[in-house]
């Protein structure tokens, strides 16, 4: 990716001088300030009302997991609908579990089950807004700002982390635990006022929408495609996995270890964020003195660190300490691989790329709340962390397998198509199409010309190609046929609708390696099946004897 060379504030405050996203992300503070809130005053009253360590574990995962559930079908609905609708959805969803809880709080049924099922309800509101408002940042902004704002959203709410928790701690020890729930209700409101009052253009397709199905389908094959979001994806799964131990565990730890109260508890949860604010403000200059990969992978060392640090210590500050490393490298993980997955995706699978990313990484923190949970459940806390200390150090030595590559500032947006004329009137449905590309290839242009198929097919594959082949003739051996299908003509004109300015380039590369470099010859046809109707008799065709 291009380095800018700009201060922080210069450079990671751009984003805000657009007022839609200023409107939106201001808001989203204030949500998350009182979700935070919130976070504290659920985890202390579960872990008072229940004497279960896995109960208190599960406050955690009740919240993930409907992320792993239900971002795949958000996201191909936020790429099908209207992603300001989706996200209107999903804060719907959030400031009702919020209402619910504080009533529930306010009129004394309270019970360790409907606390979970509460927190899994707000995490069904979030499944549906994060990938519809992470997808909508590429609509509001330009593409080279996309890394400041994530970087931004990031910071921010780390900026809120380091407030919320001792807000939320204080709230709870001079308060009650009403009090904060009922802010917490309050503040959901805040980001229902700011989509409804914001608009922002988005680029139509002249095309019908997809069905579901279709839609979830052809998200899933360009991210099983796509190598650098199918690594970020499996290093951001890993790392959740093993991660979320210190917030899961944090509760325990206090209560157990420490022997604190809430007040202790909203300390740590703040030292936790500061780690990750600073962390947040220092990206940009991090990214310019190592590599992303190099980045991702001290992360998860520093969250070791953490989780060691938190087993052997018995001192509110050495805590402290140890949850400031651990926030560092919980901002630095997250942010790298959401820009990533971000910047590998046109804007026509955004949502679902997004979608799988926290459908998988948000799974694999519920996961890890349950197992780390019980561990500590059975065995004991000690054994809990540094067992996720172990797990994190995996993870880091994962980064020599599985390397994270910087992204690259290439040009994601459609390509301009213009359907090709035809002597038969199709319609939507008529197919399945068959696209033959035929090269004329010199021997000394072969090896790089199958270096460059090879891109192709990948990029045409994943925009919904199918049955790719290359074949070479046998009789004129400088001839080389390219052949794919799609099962109808409206997928063959989104397969070209779907194609990136960065995709053409293959096109050109190929068209460059050309006898004399002119364009390869491309022929479209439509298969017709052969075979009888159903149910219709076929006379069969006498055999007669000749002498």
């Amino acid at each position: 990716m291009r380095r800018d060379s700009r201060p922080f504030t210069a450079a990671t405050l751009i984003p805000l001088q657009n007022p839609v996203f200023r409107s939106i992300w201001t808001a989203t503070q204030i949500s998350s300030l009182g979700w935070l809130v919130q976070s504290v005053a659920i985890s202390w009253l579960m872990a008072t009302i229940s004497a279960s360590d896995l109960m208190v574990a599960l406050v955690q995962a009740a919240s993930t997991l409907p992320a792993f559930f239900l971002s795949i079908v958000a996201g191909a609905i936020a790429d099908s609908f209207s992603r300001r609708g989706v996200m209107l959805a999903g804060h719907c969803l959030i400031a009702t579990a919020s209402t619910a809880l504080a009533l529930s709080v306010g009129l004394g049924f309270v019970s360790p089950w409907l606390i979970l099922g509460l927190s899994f309800l707000a995490g069904c509101g979030f499944a549906l807004n994060d990938p519809a408002w992470h997808a909508s940042v590429g609509d509001i902004l330009e593409k080279r700002e996309i890394p400041a704002a994530v970087t931004l959203m990031s910071v921010g709410y780390n900026v809120v982390r380091s407030i919320g928790p001792a807000l939320g701690g204080v709230i709870l020890a001079l308060l009650g635990p009403l009090s904060a729930f009922v802010f917490a209700a309050l503040s959901d409101l805040v980001p229902l006022s700011a989509v409804l009052r914001s608009k922002w253009q988005v680029r139509s397709s002249p095309l019908p929408r997809e069905r579901m199905t279709t839609a979830i389908h052809d998200g899933m094959r360009f991210t099983a495609i796509s190598s650098e979001i199918r690594v970020a994806i499996v290093r951001a799964t890993l790392f959740g996995l093993s991660s979320i131990s210190i917030l899961a565990l944090l509760p325990l730890l206090v209560r157990d270890q420490l022997a604190g109260g809430p007040i202790v508890y909203g300390v740590l949860l703040a030292g936790f964020g500061t780690g990750a604010l600073i962390a947040g403000i220092s990206n940009s200059y991090l990214r310019r003195i190592t590599s992303q990969n190099r980045l991702i992978t001290l992360a998860s060392v520093a969250c070791a660190t953490c989780c060691l640090l938190l087993a052997l210590t018995s001192s509110v500050a050495v805590a402290a300490i140890a949850l400031a490393i651990g926030g560092a490298g919980w901002v630095v993980t997250w942010t790298g691989t959401d820009v990533c997955v971000q910047l590998a995706s046109p804007r026509w699978v955004v949502g679902r790329t997004l979608s799988i990313y926290y459908a998988l990484t948000y799974g694999g923190m519920a996961a890890g709340s349950w197992i780390w949970g019980t561990v500590a459940q059975n065995y004991s806390l000690t054994w809990a962390l540094e067992g996720a200390a172990a797990a994190l150090l995996l993870v880091a030595a994962a980064g020599k397998l599985l390397p994270i590559e910087l992204w690259e500032e290439s040009d994601q947006g459609a390509f301009d198509f213009t359907p090709p004329d035809l002597a038969l009137d199709l319609k939507p449905r008529s197919g399945p199409i068959v696209v033959k590309v035929e090269y004329s290839i010199p021997e000394e242009n072969i090896e790089e010309f199958l270096r460059c198929m090879r891109e192709r097919r990948r990029v045409q594959s994943r925009a919904g190609a199918r049955d790719w082949t290359l074949q070479r003739d046998l009789q004129k051996p400088t001839l080389w046929t390219e052949t794919f299908r799609t099962p109808t003509w409206t997928d063959y004109l989104r397969l070209n609708h779907r194609l990136t300015v960065t995709d053409r380039e293959v096109s050109e590369r190929l068209a460059a390696l050309q006898v004399g470099g002119c364009p390869p010859r491309q022929a479209l046809s439509i298969e017709r099946s052969t075979r009888p109707a159903p149910g219709s008799q076929i006379q069969p065709v006498p055999f007669v004897s000749r002498p």
